[in-house]
Order: structure tokens, then sequence, then C-alpha cells
């Protein structure tokens, strides 16, 4: 699926505009708590437009998952259903690395959670429904090694494999790479959405 359309335009126009929920905390400055107070703040102020956000299942019905889009980058907020409280987010961001041919079709998932709420599926439950809408997704320059295995395992049910990504450039690399190759940050991990093959994405993302 190319991105921002056809999914984006189902949204309601309001979440299409650059409002007040942008994640402008630094995650290299800050720990997991400190990520999510100041969008905890801004999703307190929207109110009534809080709740006309479409909704996405996790499967847990003490959580509750929103999503929004916004200069074609797609926010998912998760709560805690009684408390109203953020326990995490996923923001699946455009890569300035990529050319617009690329740009169109890949995004590049960050996650912060409460440390709490780790390790129980959510960024997976969350990458899947990504995937499953038609999404490709890169990884970006670094990936911590949860990170990784996380995306070995989405791997299983997505086409996935790897590319080196310089001067806005795609080189296909392979379905397994050497760790020496995995180590460089010009290698970048991708996966599928539903949809997708991999030829498709080697002409629609100009992947040499």
């Amino acid at each position: 699926m190319t991105l921002p359309q056809p999914f984006f335009r189902m949204l309601p126009t309001w979440l299409l505009a650059p409002v007040e929920l942008r994640i402008d905390v630094d995650p290299r400055k800050a720990g997991p708590t400190d990520a999510l107070a100041p969008v905890q703040e801004r999703m307190r102020a929207m109110q009534d437009r809080l709740r006309e956000m479409p909704h996405l299942g996790l499967g847990d019905p003490g959580l509750r998952a929103r999503f929004r889009e916004a200069d074609g980058e797609l926010y998912i907020y998760i709560e805690h259903v009684r408390s109203h409280r953020l326990v995490g987010y996923t923001v699946f961001n455009r890569l300035i690395e990529l050319d617009r041919r690329a740009d169109r079709h890949i995004r590049a998932p960050h996650s912060q959670y409460d440390p709490a709420y780790q390790r129980r599926g959510l960024a997976s439950a969350v990458y899947r429904w990504a995937l499953d809408q038609g999404i490709c997704l890169m990884s970006g320059a670094r990936q911590s090694p949860g990170a990784h295995a996380l995306w070995l395992r989405l791997s299983r049910d997505h086409e996935a494999g790897f590319v080196d990504l310089r001067c806005k450039r795609l080189s296909y690399l392979g379905r397994e790479v050497a760790a020496c190759t995995l180590a460089d940050l010009h290698t970048r991990m991708f996966l599928l959405g539903d949809g997708w093959t991999l030829e498709r994405f080697r002409r629609d993302a100009h992947m040499a």
C-alpha cells in the first residue's frame, strides 16, 4: 500500500493536521516515563478530539489504543482504560534518508513504553497492525537486541530482508547478512506489509 493513501484518506480531516500530540521528546535524553509525561499532558488537553480518534484492538481489555496521522507519519497511543494513563506510544516515522519514491511506501517505527508494560507484546501487536494495513517497515540505523529479536519474530509472517541505505538509495543485501554487515550503520532491515512482494518493493521503492 502506498503511503499516505489510500489508508490515510479514510481518516477524519482533523486527524490529518499536525496538532498537539506531536512527539517532541528526544528519547536519547529521557527515560521511558520522562518521554511519556509531556505526551500525556497533550492528550489531556485534547478532550473530545482525543475520544474521536479511531481505535485499534490490542487483545487486552485493560488497554486502549488510539491512532492518528500527521505529515505522513502515523502515531499510536496506548492508554490504561481505568486510569486514562498513557503507558506507551509508537510512531511510524518518515525516513529523511530515503528519496521521495521510497518515502511513499516505507516508515520506520519508534516505540516508547512504560517499563511496567514492556515485554507484554504491545509493540509487536502495533507493528503487526501496521503491516496488516500494508505499511512497509524499515529499521533505524541502530537496533537494540530486543528490537532485532522482535523484527525476526515478525519476519516469520512477513517477507523480510536487508538493504544498504546511502545517498538516498536502497541496495538489496539479501534475506540474511553477516554480523559485520548487520553492524554497519548503512544496513537496515525491512518488513513488507500485506499485499507486497519483494519484486514490487524493488520496483516501487527503486531498490537496486
